[in-house]
């Protein structure tokens, strides 16, 4: 996809958005999720790829229940420094909003038996890009708030929609996996991991609290913990049991389609 969508949409002499230059981190597989507060609401995943964010809109944003298949919009690239960008896009521009860093840290193609070692991520993510052009990406994230196991599904097209767009962000069953309450990890876990702000704080420009920053970092170690004792209860179910078979797929399909 490139960046050439990023770049037509946006003023660079208005937004602070950084500009659409092709990068790669030193290990070429980082994550991060923005908490965006446009004209709605939404939680962009982003994932490093071929020198860019591969990116989602997941309007409800990402739940660790994997029972609970949330619609994943994929929209344009974005330039590896879109990463650390929190802040205010102004009103009027593309995307005009508060924009948090909510979550980051590195991803893994769940094909992967351990991490791709430093400096040499391309041959590991080939897999990975076949298997997003294949419509089906399975991925482990090893974030702040968000761990273990994830799929990303792509759904089939109807008449009158943009071919390839539409996706299911599912949370696979492991140690992560939680039901009920402990699944609302954008309710438990608010705020920016980067500066510990909320998003009102951010629109205001209130300053970094390295502080509680720190402070999230321990919920999010505690949440993971209670998650691994709740995900006990996922054990033994397979990956197989949740994703396949076309009448379980047709019912994410609806699903997907009503929370749109």
């Amino acid at each position: 996809m490139g960046l050439a969508d990023y770049g037509s949409k946006r003023d660079f002499a208005r937004t602070p958005e950084p500009q659409p230059r092709p990068a790669s981190s030193a290990t070429g597989n980082l994550f991060v999720v923005h908490k965006h507060a446009a004209r709605s609401l939404h939680y962009d995943l982003r994932l490093e790829m071929g020198g860019v964010l591969k990116s989602w809109a997941v309007p409800k944003g990402p739940s660790l229940d994997p029972t609970q298949k949330r619609l994943a919009v994929q929209v344009e690239d974005h330039p590896l420094d879109y990463a650390d960008f929190e802040g205010t896009i102004p009103e009027g521009q593309y995307g005009g909003g508060t924009v948090m860093v909510w979550d980051r840290g590195q991803w893994f193609p769940e094909t992967d038996a351990a991490p791709p070692p430093p400096g040499e991520p391309a041959e590991l993510l080939t897999t990975a890009e076949q298997a997003l052009q294949a419509g089906r990406l399975r991925f482990r994230l090893e974030g702040q708030k968000l761990r273990g196991g994830w799929a990303l599904v792509r759904l089939r097209d109807r008449p009158g929609e943009q071919a390839g767009k539409n996706w299911l962000l599912i949370k696979e069953r492991d140690e992560a996996a939680a039901g009920g309450s402990a699944a609302e990890i954008t309710a438990r876990a608010p705020n920016s991991v980067k500066t510990g702000r909320s998003l009102a704080e951010i629109a205001d420009g209130a300053p970094a609290s390295p502080g509680e920053t720190r402070a999230n970092e321990a919920h999010a170690g505690e949440t993971h913990a209670n998650e691994a004792h709740a995900g006990e209860a996922h054990a033994g179910e397979t990956h197989a049991r949740e994703m396949h078979t076309s009448e379980r797929h047709a019912g994410e399909e609806e699903r997907a389609r009503r929370e749109r």
